[in-house]
């Protein structure tokens, strides 16, 4: 495995390549036969980069062409290509690539690598030296490229090491299916990697809205949502929306959403998938009876396999094959003795669960060749029918509250006596039953739940019987060493809600400055970044005598103005933190205006009275400056945002329901 990245000015152009098998860090500049001689010798490995398969993939190749890989670089950033419309012959240098980025989990991968840095605590202080530069690099500049490139490679490093484990079961489907995948296919994504492992072939398809509606649905009171998924679908079919192009038919999913009061909540129905929950912040402990998460196991991959939905495009059966030896390492997960032997047995399932997650969306994807929208809508909307289903024959129960509804599960209270959990456990046995078919159950998981505070169906933290916490949404999710933004708000907010632990007390017990990092990063849509610097200055107003009460002179008011110096700072990455000095100003992004004048925004959720810490904040303690009373401020928004006034009150007490 090797590591690499490339940078490319107008008369030169480098590369740092650090060997894993040997731990050597190799620079080349400018030296074509070097270049290829060494991919040569390195030929069969797997070259993992940040961003490689966009971009620093061509610029090797190019260079090995005989192309000006300044022409690569500026058809690809400037001109916004793909590296492959570039030139045919890239094709004909095979080169196994591995893109970090690519492979990161779900909004992260958006981020560019600098930002990452800045979320693992290392240093995010850029080059100096300018990519237009229109000369060849001084000696000395060539060296601080040549630092700043390793150290990129370096963190790129670290980066893969902390989402490892979706290379590692990557790599596991490609040795459990040798005759579909090989090793050169690692590089793909997981849903390109799947429609490989089932042998899909590229099929056209125009019946994307004759879905159908499956046999077990037994709705009555709310069958009127039914009915809403049918006029649809008659809608779709008088539009002939089967032929129109992609475009066309986003903008009409768009604009169909179905929303109803449905035990006393508000349910959002639609195309791609159900969320139900009461419409103000809510916290129920066990004091109000008894809570359950009930959740569908495997529930997509489960109705695919059960109705015969996995997409047409399949040419074997590698999908239940997949689905029946996740479900066996499952069993053998639940079955272990130590702690230590279920992790291993969880993490071997995350090959096999990667795969069928992706199918999903490979199906709605036009350039997979799984792409079979038609079985995926059937899916989603029987889905969403399915738990209706559920929640309209668990309505029975006297004092049943729905208080979260999602795309594979309820979150309920009923009143905590046996006659209640009976009632539920029977209605749930019958539902998978019918739900169920010989080709594969359908099964439910009941877990006990001693307290849920939530904001809203996409926020809200659950503890539940042993002591677990589960935690959806931006407040109050799970961070890690490579998605770690403002991290101390999110402990506070997270230790207040599951153990009444006041903000303060987390925050002021905190001395370890990165834990109070907030990362901004200047965009394409603006173009420098200032930062503000001065004093607050009194500004007397006086009366001007005319109102016929005052004179003229007297004292009416004073404020206080910033008198600011707007400094501009070159980087586009920044670690900000709130400060305690008034003469530390905003962090301001600025775009040129036609007329000439400037917008100025402050970049969001940053202090008005902030430093920027761009080294690494590995071991560094608070300063005296950092102004924790921002954090503690903000924190209590948040909770605050969750329906409490005050975490020092006593919320379970207080709670809104």
């Amino acid at each position: 495995m090797l590591f690499y990245d490339m940078e490319v000015f107008k008369y030169d152009w480098l590369g740092v390549f650090i060997d894993m098998e040997t731990e050597r860090t190799t620079v080349i500049h400018n030296d074509r036969k070097t270049l290829t001689d060494y991919f040569n010798e390195h030929s069969s490995s797997i070259w993992v980069g940040y961003n490689n398969k966009h971009y620093d993939q061509y610029i090797v190749k190019g260079i090995m062409l005989d192309l000006n890989p300044k022409d690569i670089n500026d058809s690809i950033i400037i001109h916004r290509m793909d590296g492959w419309q570039i030139s045919p012959e890239f094709n004909k240098i095979p080169m196994i690539n591995y893109d970090v980025k690519q492979n990161l989990p779900g909004y992260i991968r958006n981020f560019g690598l600098k930002t990452i840095e800045g979320f693992m605590g290392s240093d995010i202080r850029e080059t100096e030296v300018r990519f237009d530069v229109d000369r060849p690099l001084t000696e000395e500049e060539l060296q601080q490229t040549i630092y700043y490139c390793t150290h990129d490679v370096e963190e790129t490093i670290k980066v893969f090491m902390a989402n490892g484990d979706t290379f590692y079961a990557m790599k596991q489907i490609v040795e459990a299916f040798p005759k579909q995948v090989t090793l050169a296919d690692i590089g793909d994504t997981e849903a390109r990697i799947t429609a490989k492992v089932l042998g899909c072939r590229k099929t056209d398809r125009m019946d994307e809205f004759d879905f159908e509606f499956l046999p077990c649905l037994r709705l009555k009171k709310y069958k009127f949502v039914q009915d809403w998924f049918a006029e649809r679908r008659a809608e779709a079919q008088r539009l002939h929306l089967g032929n129109a192009s992609e475009k066309e038919k986003k903008e009409w999913y768009k604009q169909q959403n179905l929303s109803c009061e449905i035990c006393g909540i508000t349910f959002q129905f639609g195309f791609g998938g159900v969320h139900g929950a009461p419409d103000h912040p809510i916290r129920l402990t066990r004091a109000d009876g008894a809570g359950y998460h009930v959740d569908v196991n495997n529930y997509y991959p489960s109705m695919l396999n059960a109705y015969g939905l996995v997409t047409r495009s399949a040419t074997n059966d590698n999908y239940m094959k997949v689905y029946n030896t996740r479900k066996a390492m499952k069993m053998k997960q639940l079955a272990a003795k130590t702690r230590q032997e279920a992790k291993a047995w969880k993490k071997k399932q995350l090959p096999y669960k990667k795969m069928l997650n992706a199918l999903s969306g490979a199906m709605k994807d036009r350039t997979n060749p799984a792409y079979d929208p038609r079985n995926n809508n059937t899916m989603c909307i029987n889905g969403q029918l399915m738990l209706l289903d559920l929640v309209e024959h668990l309505e029975v129960i006297p004092g049943f509250r729905p208080i979260n509804v999602n795309t594979d599960g309820l979150v309920v209270w009923i009143p905590d006596t046996d006659e209640a959990f009976y009632q539920m456990d029977d209605i749930c046995y019958e539902w998978e039953q019918r739900c169920s078919t010989d080709k594969c159950e359908i099964g439910l998981a009941l877990d006990c739940l001693d307290s849920i505070t939530q904001k809203d169906v996409n926020n809200y933290l659950w503890v539940d019987a042993e002591g677990g916490i589960e935690r959806i949404g931006s407040y109050v999710k799970e961070l890690s060493q490579i998605d770690n933004d403002l991290p101390i708000i999110n402990k506070a907010v997270v230790d207040c809600l599951s153990k009444g632990v006041p903000v303060e007390e987390t925050i002021n017990g905190c001395n370890d400055l990165g834990m109070f990092q907030k990362m901004a990063k200047l965009t394409k849509a603006y173009d420098h970044v200032e930062k503000e610097f001065g004093e607050y200055k009194v500004r007397s107003h006086f009366y001007n005598g005319r109102d016929g009460v005052h004179a003229k002179g007297q004292l009416k008011s004073r404020d206080y103005i910033y008198q600011r110096e707007n400094r501009i700072l070159h980087e586009q990455n920044f670690r900000v933190f709130a400060s305690k000095d008034m003469r530390e100003g905003r962090l301001i992004k600025c775009k040129a205006l036609d007329n000439g004048k400037f917008r100025r925004d402050k970049f969001g959720n940053t202090p008005d009275h902030c430093f920027i810490w761009n080294e690494s904040t590995e071991g560094v303690k608070c300063p005296e400056n950092l102004d924790k009373e921002w954090y503690i401020d903000l924190a209590r928004q948040r909770i605050e945002d969750y329906g409490f006034k005050d975490e020092r009150d006593n919320y379970q007490e207080d709670a809104v329901c």
